[in-house]
């Protein structure tokens, strides 16, 4: 055997033994994509054993539970566009030259609970530029992300009711309102008010009413059933629910829901002038953006509108804002004064 391959022999020997012993969670697939490289620290990161893997293309079973590329695997096939598909934070470094990052929520099927890796995956070309293989690195962030998390929940939480707070409202209901825009979907608001609400405080003391608060959220918050619904305090004894993809009709019986719901609470009200229980008033409206729709204000009136009118109208009640006129003649056709339109912040 000439010198000159026994050096490469002994090299190639020693940056494997090198790898298995690094610090850093690491494994190195070949173009192919099968394992060819899980170090003990990748082992320990995963629960998952170099013999289940070497030779496999099973990598991916070690952070997902279904099928899917990890980052290594897009390197190894030159797909940047396909990194938003499957992580949440991304970079390419250099189309078919330095690699991706990324990061992303894993499963980590072995151990039983979730890690937010941070993930580095770079090519190794041989002289002639051919791919030999793909080294993939891993850092785990779990703690940093959780922390970063619970801070931005504190920043976008009610304190009282653990609600969506009104800057987490505004900032949801823009990025809904574009969206519905984009896909011309009806995006529903409700506007949900505890009736005769100073009455309560007096009547019954503000601990009481902060319990109250607390009941009626949690009634309404049980209504954003769906990933995208978002239910907020939207100030005092106000509570917003925004609704993607629904229309009135749908979002008026999710709020007669709410207003039942919490007439069953049987709150004792009492007070001169209100009922003996807590009762609700909401407003409904749902809208399709137009391209000249430039910001919700449009829905935000809307929804306020027929609140205002459910209030005039008697209290205890839903009003949609598409049938606000016939509301009103139903009951005799009383004059309801134009409220005050709301604003997005």
């Amino acid at each position: 055997m000439p010198k000159s391959r026994k050096i490469l022999d002994v090299a190639d020997s020693y940056a494997v033994r090198l790898m298995q012993h690094l610090v850093v969670p690491t494994f190195v697939i070949d173009p192919k994509r099968r394992v060819v490289i899980w170090n003990r620290a990748c082992e320990r990161l995963t629960g998952v054993g170099a013999a289940e893997v070497i030779g496999t293309s099973k990598h991916w079973q070690a952070f997902y539970e279904t099928k899917r590329p990890c980052l290594a695997d897009l390197v190894a096939l030159d797909r940047p566009e396909q990194l938003p598909e499957y992580y949440s934070e991304y970079a390419a470094r250099g189309h078919n030259g330095l690699g991706f990052s990324a990061e992303n929520w894993c499963v980590m099927p072995k151990l039983g609970s979730q890690l937010y890796l941070a993930i580095d995956a770079g090519p190794i070309h041989d002289e002639a530029g051919n791919l030999i293989a793909v080294v993939e690195t891993l850092r785990d962030l779990t703690d940093q992300k959780r922390a970063e998390m619970a801070l931005k929940e504190l920043a976008t939480k009610d304190g009282l009711t653990g609600l969506a707070n009104r800057r987490a409202f505004d900032q949801m209901l823009l990025g809904e309102w574009a969206r519905a825009q984009r896909t011309q979907k009806p995006l529903a608001l409700l506007f949900v008010d505890v009736d005769h609400f100073k009455l309560f405080n007096d009547q019954h003391g503000h601990q009481s009413g902060d319990e109250c608060l607390r009941a009626v959220a949690s009634v309404v918050n049980r209504h954003a059933v769906r990933p995208l619904d978002l239910a907020s305090r939207y100030g005092g004894e106000e509570f917003a629910l925004i609704l993607p993809d629904m229309d009135c009709d749908s979002a008026c019986m999710v709020a007669e829901a709410i207003r039942c719901a919490v007439m069953a609470l049987a709150i004792a009200h009492g007070a001169i002038g209100a009922g003996d229980h807590v009762t609700l008033s909401v407003g409904v409206a749902s809208h399709i953006p137009g391209s000249t729709d430039g910001s919700p204000d449009r829905l935000l009136g809307a929804a306020d509108e027929a609140l205002y009118v459910a209030k005039r109208l008697g209290r205890n009640r839903v009003v949609c804002a598409e049938r606000v006129l016939a509301e009103i003649a139903a009951l005799g056709g009383k004059p309801v004064p134009d409220p005050v339109k709301r604003k997005s912040a």
